[in-house]
């Protein structure tokens, strides 16, 4: 599907990967609705991607919603449903919000896991849900999700959960909506050098060697994935051959894994 035009709906799209993934959608003509928790920071990107443009009023948009409450997930229905109704109407839906905290499950209160999982999975989902009324025929779904979707990691029990089950869930409604003009597809990044992640995962990530792309280069193969409709797509080597290691011999992966076990509680049990 060509960008040029399209109007994308993009959550969490003042984050790393939000905000470079806007910028690249803007450059190839897309009209935007980026949705986030903070307003200023939405008001600071709409100027930046609107910048040098002949821009019409309508041609990008902003809502501010924080996905983790219900409330706003219907708050957010409704004004797409309104924007259908004058006219504005909605090509691709981008579920890209998301949050993780490193940390063993031991060390975290019930209430973060509820968060978690919320933002993660369960937003998402019923933000497919809803889309079903107000989303163009063709039109497309994209989740982002993780790696770690594919391949359950120490100290990332309850996000390894939530990008699974994100993971499983884009798979099947993809399946579902085979014959209604809507795609579905899911993108899982490696390590990516984001606000997400504090100052003790950036230290892990550099002892244990592992790879960390920018927000850039995950917006670039976010771009492709939308262009060519790709159904799924794992970024990043030797990460892809792990996630197809961990289907067939997980105890490959397990062993790789467990090598790096005390290293990794070291780093979890230090305050963030």
């Amino acid at each position: 599907m060509k960008l040029t035009n399209k109007r994308v709906l993009l959550t969490g799209a003042t984050g790393g990967i939000g905000s470079a993934l806007a910028r690249q959608l803007a450059a190839k003509g897309a009209n935007l609705i980026l949705v986030g928790r903070n307003q200023s920071k939405l008001g600071a990107l709409l100027h930046q991607i609107s910048r040098g443009e002949s821009v019409t009023p309508a041609q990008h948009l902003s809502l501010c919603a924080d996905l983790s409450q219900p409330d706003d997930i219907e708050a957010l229905h409704r004004q797409c449903l309104t924007w259908r109704d004058q006219g504005i109407t909605i090509d691709m839906l981008i579920n890209n919000a998301g949050s993780n905290e490193f940390a063993y499950l031991a060390q975290r209160s019930s209430e973060a896991i509820t968060r978690e999982l919320q933002l993660n999975l369960l937003a998402p989902i019923l933000l497919c849900q809803k889309a079903m009324s107000w989303l163009n025929r063709p039109g497309q779904i994209m989740n982002i999700g993780s790696t770690f979707g594919a391949i359950g990691y120490p100290g990332y029990t309850t996000y390894c959960a939530g990008k699974a089950g994100l993971y499983r869930f884009s798979e099947a409604l993809n399946r579902e909506l085979s014959d209604s003009g809507i795609t579905v597809q899911y993108l899982g990044p490696r390590a990516t050098d984001t606000d997400l992640n504090d100052q003790r995962v950036t230290e892990l990530n550099q002892q244990l060697g592992n790879k960390t792309d920018s927000p850039e280069a995950v917006a670039t193969a976010i771009v492709h994935s939308l262009e060519q409709e790709t159904p799924a797509r794992w970024l990043g080597w030797p990460e892809k051959l792990f996630v197809r290691l961990n289907q067939l011999i997980p105890k490959v992966v397990t062993a790789s894994i467990r090598k790096q076990h005390a290293t990794i509680t070291d780093f979890a049990r230090k305050l963030p």
